[in-house]
Formats: C-alpha cells, structure tokens, sequence
C-alpha cells in the first residue's frame, strides 16, 4: 500500500481547505443543475461538541437522484423551495472521519470510515442523506443528532478498513437488491387496525365467517360495514360487540371515513367496487376478494402504490375470509430451482439482480434477461455466462427489439410463465403486459418505482384462481444494509462487479446524465478527492491508466488493488 493511500486513510487532514465543493441542484431539470453544470464552492462546514465532520470518499450515481433532477420540489421527500436551499445529493456514500467533536471523542476516532442508511427519521419526519440533508456529492460534510440520534438510533453502519471505497458505497443499491427478496406480508387481519367489509351484486354466499383474527387472541379496533350479507352481518356484529370493537355503517363506498383502512375484503368479484374502495388502504394494506368467479374485467391497480406503499391483493372463493390471508402465505424470494425473468435487466440494479440469482444457493434453474440494447445484453452474458454455466444455470438473454422477441415469450408463456418476474423498468405498458406472464403461485415484484397513483389493468381474478401475487419495493433498512455490508467484507457478495465508469466530483453531471440515458451496463462512481478526471469507463483505463486497467479482474471488473492504483495515482 502506497504511503499516500496510508496518509489518506488515517483521516487525519493537516490543513482543511477554506472551501467546501458541493454539486447543487437548484431546482427541476437538469439545467438547475450546478453552475453551468459545475460544482460550486461554499463556507467550509462547522461542526459542534456533539458533531462528526466526514470526508465523502466515493459515492455512486443511481437512478433516484435522477427523480430528484425531473421532480425537483415536487419530490415526496423535498420539503423546501431548492432555488433558495438547493439540494445536494448522493445517498451512495461512504466517508471517513476527520474531526470529532469535543462529547463524541471517547465514540469515535479519525480515520473511523462507515455508510450510511439513507432514509433517516427524527420523530417520523424524513431527513433523508441526499436530500434534506447534504448527500455525497461534495467533499466534507457534518453528521450531526439526526444522523446519531435519529428514530432509528444510529444511522452510520461501520466499514472495515480494507474494504474498497466503491465496494462500500455501492452498498447501499446492493442493500436494496436483498431487501426486495426479503419481504414480508401480514397472514390475517391487521390486530388494532380498522377492517372494512363489503359487500357486492357479485357476492356468492350467504353466509361468510372469520376463522381467525376477529376473536380474543387478535382483532381489529375498528370495523368498517357496507351493504354486507344480512346473515354475516349480524356475525360480524355480534362479535364486535363481544369484543369490544367499534362498529361503523358506511352507507356509500365512494364516501368512507378519512382515515386509511388496513384491511379492506371485497365480497364478490366487482371491479367497480375494487377500484373505488383501494386508494383508501393504509401503507403495508390488504384488499382480499373473496370470491370464485372471475371478474368480468381488468381491473385498474395502483402499481405505485403496491411499490411504495406495500399493498398487496389477496383472495380466495372460502367462505371463511381468514383463509384469503393464510391458504397461499406471500411469497418474496426467488422459487427454488424455478423460472425467473428480470425484465430491463442490463441497468445497474438488473445486474444486481441477475448476479444474487445466478450466485444464490438453490436459485432459479433459468433465468430471462430482457433489454433494448445488444450492447447491455453481451454485457450480461459476458459478465455471468460463465457463472451460470458453472452453476447449472439456462442464462437467456432477449433484446425486446428483436424478431425472435414475441415468438420466445410466447414459448414461455405457452410452457407456464415464470414463477418470478422482477421489473426494472419503471414503464406501466411494460409492468402491465409481463404480469400476463406469471405462472400459478407466481410471483410478479415491482422493484422499478413509478409514480403513486399510476394504475395498470390486471386480470384480479388470478389472486384466487392461480395465487398470483403482485409485489413491490427497493428501499432499505439499517439491518439490510449491515448484513449487505457483511456479504460484501465476507466475500459473499461483490459489489465492485457493478462498477463501470469512474470520474471526479467535476465528472458528476455528465456522470448523472449517463444514469439518465441508461448508457453504462453497470454503476457510475464519483471520487470526490481526487484530481479533476472526465467521466470513464473502465475498459478506457486501458489506454489512459494501464497499470489499474491492469489490476482489473478480467479487464473489466473494478478490484480493491485496481481502486488502490487508482487513489495513488489520483489522490489530490
């Protein structure tokens, strides 16, 4: 290890400059972007008894801080007007410290480095890294109480110090790979929640019970009641009363009380009903349908909200609803031996993906990649096919563009679907049609966000007649991120796979605009402290850094020796 690497990673500073650099975005579009797309400077952070001072060491560009960039202050977790508070981000961070303040010095030591889970809650309230708070792209910032001491106690996640500066900030991502297969969904009415039950023209029996969680051992405080079957009404009713729970009659579903409803059960297939009762679930709600028949149409769902908000839609024809809940328990990791199908696979977070599946223990036995570009493609299958093939894996890569596209789904779909599909491409025609393709007890996962509120048409009868599931997520939480970063020191996992080009905080706009045109198959990262670099693809280390081009895995996958060459060469 060279002696400016030694220096550098000790975290002490012997002059700080009088300046801090930081890349603003004043507002929607990139045009607010920087000054003429540059960074600025600022005043150099100050920071408190109670406070650390971090130096930004590598952070990675992700499509999120692309919504940022096109939602501006329309964004769920902006709360400010950017042009005169701009937002700074970059939520793929790893730092170092370099001051401590005088109460936190018997915690902390110079040199200590960590990430960081981005999503922090201070009395409910998100201060996200990123964006309400300074993300990564900037060279110094200052972790104060809401990051130490936030509602979820402390939000740095130690590093080791020979762990790689990308391999650690490209932890965050990879955190939210794993979390999106570790999902999990209530088996029965929410205990202490409110329950609505409605009735429909479609409903198919008279009588109808709750075999579980409307009784002593758990039940909900609140019961919601429309146009419900006279006999199963006088049920619900006289359990309510036994157990103390609050009866309410509803006398119009279009005008439900305000608040959000955990559990709403539909009886009868009425696509109507559905429509107009779901915007009114709860964060982590349940719609089950019972019934038998199908419904007469598509039915318009809130992909967004299955994404952000965690709904799911459950069903079954018993007339006991509890069994809706807890006959077919949701499903989110891959099915064992089974067909998976990663759809805008050759982003950055499609490669993700398809590398846990290949590397996993009792995987898929095929697996689907589906793109626009060739380009990304070849790269797939030149990054895995080894892998796969090595594993037993049918590694199977498909340009949608292509005149053998619709021919081979269509083979797919003939043999019985796939039993995991996960959508990468935030596009709701796209989300819409390869529902079409999930197999009986299949699983479709959103991880791609769009929009709350956006609806697609799904056939909702196939909750009940295949035990399909639609899910969704690709946040994460501190535990994720722990046991991400885990895999990654234990070699378990390899972020550094995901890296493709490389540049200097002066590289970040065109680093971002390269995240937004999908032009790299794999993850941009800045060096903040490093000398002025254009932003390059690794393969181009070739001609411009051979000796880490040569320290590359295979010439083409960024390694801790090939990132040790490159801080000695490009360290300020």
């Amino acid at each position: 290890m060279s002696e400016k690497i030694v220096d550098y990673k000790t975290g002490v500073v012997e002059d700080f400059p009088e300046e801090n650099i930081v890349m603003p975005l004043y507002g929607k579009g990139f045009e607010n972007l920087g000054k003429d797309g540059m960074p600025i400077q600022v005043n150099f952070p100050e920071y408190g008894p109670d406070e650390l001072l971090v130096r930004h060491d590598a952070v990675g560009l992700c499509f999120s801080d692309i919504k940022i960039i096109k939602q501006g202050e329309e964004h769920a977790r902006i709360y400010r007007t950017m042009a005169d508070n701009p937002v700074v981000m970059g939520h793929e961070v790893t730092m170092t410290i370099v001051g401590i303040g005088e109460n936190l010095k018997d915690e902390y030591k110079l040199g200590d480095r960590f990430i960081m889970q981005s999503d922090i809650y201070v009395n409910g309230i998100g201060y996200a890294y990123g964006y309400e708070i300074q993300g990564g792209m900037s060279l110094f910032n200052v972790i104060d109480k809401r990051i130490l001491e936030g509602d979820g106690g402390n939000y740095l996640i130690p590093v080791q110090p020979d762990t790689g500066y990308a391999e650690s900030a490209l932890t965050e991502p990879w955190a939210c790979v794993i979390a999106a297969y570790g999902l999990s969904y209530r088996s029965g009415l929410k205990p202490d929640g409110i329950a609505w039950v409605i009735g429909t023209p479609a409903a198919e029996k008279e009588s109808y019970t709750i075999g579980a969680g409307f009784d002593a051992d758990a039940h909900p405080s609140k019961l919601l009641m429309t146009n419900v079957p006279e006999t199963f009404a006088s049920w619900l009713k006289a359990q309510a009363a036994e157990l103390g729970i609050e009866v309410v009659e509803v006398a119009d579903v279009a005008n439900p009380p305000e608040e959000k409803i955990d559990d709403i059960i539909v009886l009868g297939a009425d696509a109507d009903t559905v429509e107009t009762v779901s915007p009114h679930l709860a964060k982590f709600g349940i719609l089950a349908v019972i019934a038998e028949k199908p419904f007469e149409r598509r039915v318009n769902v809130d992909i967004g909200s299955v994404h952000y908000e965690r709904w799911v839609y459950v069903g079954g024809g018993d007339e006991d609803v509890a069994k809706a809940y807890s006959d077919v328990p949701v499903r989110s990791e891959l099915h064992p031996e089974g067909r998976a199908w990663f759809v805008g696979a050759g982003g950055a977070m499609g490669r993700m993906h398809v590398q846990r599946a290949i590397e996993m223990e009792n995987g898929p036995k095929t697996i689907v990649c589906t793109e626009v570009s060739d380009l990304r493609l070849q790269d797939l299958m030149d990054s895995f096919g080894a892998d796969a093939e090595e594993r037993g894996v049918e590694l199977i890569c498909l340009n949608v563009r292509a005149d053998n596209y619709k021919d081979a789904m269509a083979e797919f779909k003939a043999s019985g679907g796939f039993d995991d599909i996960i959508v990468m491409a935030p596009v709701p025609p796209v989300i819409a049609d390869a529902a079409t393709y999930v197999a009986p007890q299949g699983v479709m996962n959103v991880f791609a966000g769009v929009v709350r509120g956006t609806t697609i048409e799904l056939d909702l009868s196939e909750v009940y007649s295949k035990n399909v599931r639609w899910i969704g997520h690709s946040g994460s939480s501190i535990e994720d991120l722990t046991t991400m970063l885990h895999s990654a020191e234990s070699g378990k996992l390899s972020p550094n796979r995901a890296v493709a080009a490389v540049g200097s905080l002066n590289a970040l706009r065109d680093g971002l605009q390269a995240v937004h045109d999908a032009t790299f198959p794999g993850k941009v990262v800045i060096f903040p402290h490093i000398k002025e670099l254009p932003l390059t693809p690794i393969w181009e280390l070739k001609e411009k850094m051979p000796t880490v081009y040569a320290k590359l895995k295979n010439g083409r996958e960024w390694t801790p020796e090939a990132e040790e060459e490159f801080l000695t060469l490009m360290l300020q």
